[in-house]
């Protein structure tokens, strides 16, 4: 008896914590790293090479890789068609190893008022995922954008926001605000820098706050 009090009490004690310390956060901080290369092809068409490694766990940890290609027509003056394909792998802090293949159709308007540049990017992605059941999904960006200067180096302010519509859950559950600069170095390199919170209310962890870095090369 008192063997199995003892086990009992052991029970009692640990097993409120063995959720606890499995259970996925909601929310964490993370670095967003992407590198992009692009190569014209002709005056109207360019492919991007694109790698990303994303920190989670406070930006200590590794939880998503991903690599992808993208193709950008330009139809007309501020009009450019995209068709991007990429490949992802991540996992998450304490959570299952997620594999995915997105193809993604889109287009993005962009339109000059006086000083500043608005633009619409509107995507939409077929994602074959694993574990999750494949699903469609909508995204719309909208971002506005000024050059102002620091001393004598010229750089651009961007702000924008970004929804997302998912038909797997026929649901808008995510929302993506972003602010940050860019700086054009040369005619072959910028660097973008953004602060991003997202929320999210069906993924774990939803709730980033990202400090995200793209690298732009351009030949």
């Amino acid at each position: 008896m008192k063997i199995a009090a003892f086990f009992i009490g052991v029970l009692v004690v640990y097993a409120p914590h063995v959720p606890a310390q499995s259970r996925v956060p909601e929310t964490d901080n993370q670095s967003w790293n992407d590198v992009q290369l692009t190569i014209p092809l002709s005056k109207r068409t360019e492919v991007v090479f694109q790698g990303t490694l994303r920190l989670g766990d406070n930006m200590t940890d590794p939880v998503d890789e991903r690599w992808g290609i993208r193709f950008n027509h330009t139809l007309e003056k501020h009009v450019t068609l995209q068709m991007l394909y990429f490949h992802r792998e991540a996992k998450p802090l304490r959570g299952v190893s997620e594999y995915e293949d997105r193809l993604t159709f889109g287009a993005n308007f962009r339109q000059p008022i006086q000083r500043f540049t608005f633009t619409s990017r509107n995507w939409f992605e077929r994602r074959w995922r694993e574990p999750q059941r494949d699903a469609w999904r909508y995204r719309n960006r909208l971002q506005l954008e000024h050059p102002f200067k620091v001393g004598k180096t010229k750089m651009v302010w961007q702000l924008s926001d970004e929804v997302f519509y998912d038909w797997s859950l026929h649901v808008w559950p995510r929302n993506r605000m972003s602010a940050g600069v860019s700086h054009t170095f040369n005619k072959h390199l910028t660097l973008d820098l953004n602060y991003t919170r997202q929320n999210d209310s069906h993924t774990r962890p939803g709730d980033l706050n990202i400090i995200w870095s793209v690298w732009r090369v351009k030949l």
